[in-house]
């Protein structure tokens, strides 16, 4: 069943011709990251911003956000972790790793972002930072395995506008671009996506913002769990709307650099979405968040 076909003008302003961009199926449950107590009694947790990464020998490993329910975010001070062996499953629910610690100035643990470069793997994280949220931190850690983690000394990777969060990294030209989401001020504005250079995954500089969404506030906003694709030339920003909660929304850009929201080439009900790519090229989108019950797959396929 299709749940969502991304229109270039048809979907709210875009430069596109009206053809489709894009097209998502229908969600599918992978992961239910809930638990049965000594009583017999399933506890119910949830998975809110998270990611997904093959390992080098085929097994799939994903980490995110997550806490008993109801939501608890300023409780969320450690990393979901799973694996499989196939991407739909069965998944199985491992030890929780990167439990927030106080004398590196991480409250939480949220949102992370994986990939492998150079044989190790890097996750980035939002770890919080000051009590009245102007002063949030990026961390990052590295494994050779996936499972043993360590603090990376150059910690923090950045520090930006109210509670900078959700991280994501993709390779470009010679180096690495780093998106995440602040506000126009420290204490507030709009509700933006910025971006970090480097060219060692460690070191970044050049802050500069990237897409300015016209709603302004502190917490939460529409430009949550920015998400870049680079496909047929042009460049796109998934963005959590945050709209009924359960909404991701998909600008066009020639540019890694620049998106305007006149450039709207779709939607689709999803929370906190990250693309993945398997193997073998097929691509599927995902979604989870608060009361979701777990994970969600659906395949994703551009149409231009």
């Amino acid at each position: 069943r299709l749940l969502a076909q991304g229109q270039g003008k048809a979907a709210g302003g875009g430069s596109g011709s009206g053809k489709s961009v894009f097209r998502v199926g229908e969600f599918r449950k992978i992961y239910d990251p809930s638990l049965v107590r000594a009583d017999g009694k399933k506890e119910s947790w949830y998975i809110n911003d998270h990611t997904f990464i093959r390992a080098e020998d085929g097994q799939w490993h994903l980490f995110g956000i997550t806490h008993k329910e109801p939501a608890n975010p300023m409780h969320e001070r450690f990393l979901a972790h799973a694996t499989a062996p196939d991407l739909f499953g069965p998944w199985t629910k491992q030890a929780p790793l990167l439990q927030s610690d106080k004398k590196a100035h991480e409250i939480v643990t949220w949102a992370p972002y994986v990939l492998r470069h150079d044989g190790i793997y890097w996750i980035y994280y939002c770890a919080g930072g000051g009590r009245d949220g102007t002063r949030y931190r990026i961390h990052l850690a590295t494994s050779k395995d996936l499972w043993n983690w360590t603090r990376h000394p150059a910690n923090p990777m950045l520090m930006d506008g109210y509670k900078s969060r959700d991280p994501m990294v993709i390779k470009f030209e010679d180096g690495w671009l780093l998106y995440y989401v602040a506000t126009s001020t420290p204490r507030g504005g709009n509700h933006t996506v910025k971006v970090v250079s480097g060219t060692d995954l460690s070191h970044w500089s050049n802050p500069r913002e990237v897409y300015r969404d016209a709603e302004t506030g502190t917490d939460g906003g529409p430009t949550e769990s920015p998400f870049v694709v680079a496909h047929n030339g042009k460049y796109y920003l998934f963005v959590c709307t945050n709209h009924d909660y359960n909404e991701t929304a998909v600008y066009e850009s020639d540019t890694p650099f620049h998106w305007d929201a006149v450039n709207l080439v779709g939607k689709f009900p999803g929370h906190a979405a990250e693309v993945i790519e398997t193997a073998e090229g097929k691509r599927y989108v995902s979604r989870a968040g608060w009361g979701a019950g777990g994970v969600y797959l659906a395949e994703f396929t551009w149409e231009r």
